[in-house]
């Protein structure tokens, strides 16, 4: 028995609580990861999981060797990270989650520019607009466009975007241009779920207010809701990184420009306060660079 592989599956059991799921991202039969656990606790003389027909349990002993078992993990990825570090180019497998649109428009060329610079570096990419579980998933990191973020979530910022009110000219004409945000109650809005479906967030008068919207069409896809601008559907409200380029070309034309919409961070977001292995802090660092604290998209700038 490896030891520090039976610490490593006996993490990953406990952190997700499940054998099968443990299995199924290792790509081993379930009774692989039991037979594992099985013999650290053999090893160990003691009970670290209590297992039932319907979940997984930790013991006292099993709580407290999992602590344990994180802080040697780190020590041991961090010892053999920083002597890599010194002797070759980051390697390894990163698994990341990113924006649908987000990540097809701007993050896709980066990464394969990426892959170019650090040809040792295997990128997996997860493409979904959901908010994903990175323990559970086995994701190292996932870059995340918000608000604001969870009181627990451990991220940095890498960059911003904001929100940007549109329309097509041939709407404008057809339906009249809102002056205030308090009209748009009385237009078609094209609302992006779920994050908007409770209003549209606006500053008045140094006062963020969230004003009711209404509108046939709901989607939780930014393009999507941006292409039926285009089309002379509605107004929709969505983030600069998609808006910039088509503005640019006149095919939607921002309104309400005196009444800001809060600023978006663009995140990327890290498994809890764990070691953070040498391949992942450079491809973090390489995305701030790259989108900069003033982003390409801001100054009309395209990849």
């Amino acid at each position: 028995m490896d030891r520090f592989d039976s610490m490593r599956i006996f993490l990953r059991v406990a952190e997700i609580g499940s054998f099968a799921a443990v299995a199924r991202q290792m790509d081993v039969a379930r009774s692989v990861v039991t037979r594992q656990v099985a013999a650290l606790e053999a090893h160990l003389g003691v009970k670290l999981i209590a297992r039932s027909t319907r979940s997984l349990t930790l013991t006292s002993a099993g709580s407290a060797y999992l602590e344990s078992c994180r802080e040697i993990l780190d020590l041991v990825e961090a010892a053999e990270s920083g002597l890599a570090g010194e002797r070759q180019e980051p390697r390894g497998l990163i698994r990341l989650s990113v924006p649908l649109s987000f990540g097809l428009r701007h993050l896709s060329p980066l990464l394969m520019d990426f892959s170019v610079t650090y040809p040792e570096v295997i990128t997996e990419i997860d493409f979904t607009d959901r908010r994903v579980k990175l323990v559970e998933e086995g994701l190292d990191l996932a870059i995340r466009i918000t608000q604001r973020l969870e009181p627990l979530d451990v991220a940095r910022r890498i960059g911003s975007s904001h929100l940007v009110v549109v329309a097509s000219p041939e709407y404008l004409r057809r339906h009249g241009e809102p002056g205030h945000p308090r009209e748009l109650v009385k237009h078609e809005c094209l609302i992006y779920l779920p994050a908007q479906q409770e209003g549209w967030p606006f500053l008045v008068d140094g006062v963020t207010e969230v004003f009711p919207v209404r509108g046939r069409m709901r989607a939780n896809n930014g393009d999507a809701l941006l292409d039926a601008a285009i089309r002379g559907l509605g107004i929709t409200a969505q983030p600069s990184f998609l808006t910039a380029a088509v503005i640019e070309t006149g095919w939607v034309q921002p309104i309400l420009r005196d009444y800001p919409m809060p600023e978006l961070g663009i995140y990327a977001l890290l498994a809890g306060n764990r070691y953070v292995p040498q391949r992942v802090r450079v491809l973090i660092d390489y995305l701030a660079e790259r989108i900069g604290v003033r982003p390409y998209w801001a100054s009309g700038e395209h990849i």
